[in-house]
């Protein structure tokens, strides 16, 4: 139980190190997804 408690916290902090890289990726991701919508129409 003690290790999965640092794992998490590990996590986490990965996750607030990196949230602007995810959100960079998440951000192109939409975009390719809605311009590849608007050429199908």
């Amino acid at each position: 139980m003690h290790t999965l408690q640092h794992g998490y916290r590990g996590l986490g902090l990965l996750l607030t190190i990196n949230w602007d890289r995810l959100l960079y990726v998440a951000v192109i991701v939409g975009a390719l997804y809605f311009g590849a919508f608007l050429g199908s129409l």
